[in-house]
């Protein structure tokens, strides 16, 4: 049986949600999902603490601009929120995406060479060190440490039901789509494929 929409503010004119109602999965309620969130993020908030400091220096000596970077993403079942990490592109890298080649299929953009990188951000990115403040998204609960890849406006506002039900979950810091070589999956609809195999497939043993 359908249900009401749900109802998000308008992000700019335009507001992205599901096109009805959909139950959230189940891991969404496991309380021990959740303490494992917190649990992690504790722990990875203290790595970034430590790493914290030689990043911002590399960053700031590398290129001009914060140290710290925020962007909106959409979380579970598209509640935006505002996503961090370690800055690893110019200053204006949005405004210059539009000239830069989508080497992906579908509503993904992957650029192996994207000039809008910086030196440390090629290292940062890497080594996935560019995502260490996100623990502290996991631990407002915004997301999990596994989960989706939480997506861009320009991304979602394109999602079918079929893309929509990926973000039955919290969007994590590693995912299906991550461990199953991130690099040389190019194409959306597979990136949906493995997270939907991620929903069928989870346990709490499964995210450990």
């Amino acid at each position: 049986m359908q249900r009401r929409a749900l109802s998000y503010p308008p992000i700019g004119n335009q507001v992205y949600q599901p096109p009805f109602y959909r139950l959230p999965h189940i891991s969404t309620r496991s309380v021990f999902k959740r303490l494992l969130d917190i649990v992690g993020a504790l722990v990875g908030l203290g790595i970034v603490a430590i790493f914290i400091v030689p990043i911002a220096i590399s960053i700031r000596l590398d290129s001009k601009g914060p140290i710290l970077y925020s962007q909106q993403r959409f979380g579970l079942q598209g509640k935006p929120f505002q996503i961090l990490k370690f800055r690893s592109m110019v200053t204006n890298a949005e405004a210059l995406k539009s000239t830069i080649k989508n080497e992906a299929a579908g509503l993904i953009f992957k650029n192996t060479s994207d000039p809008r990188i910086t030196r440390v951000g090629q290292f940062l990115r890497k080594t996935s060190l560019d995502d260490l403040p996100q623990f502290w998204n996991v631990l407002m609960g915004d997301m999990s440490l596994v989960g989706t890849r939480p997506p861009t406006a320009d991304e979602v506002q394109h999602y079918s039901a079929r893309h929509w039900s990926r973000l039955d979950v919290r969007p994590g810091m590693t995912g299906q789509w991550q461990v199953s070589g991130r690099s040389a999956i190019k194409d959306f609809e597979d990136i949906v494929d493995l997270d939907l195999h991620y929903q069928s497939q989870w346990t709490p043993v499964y995210d450990v």
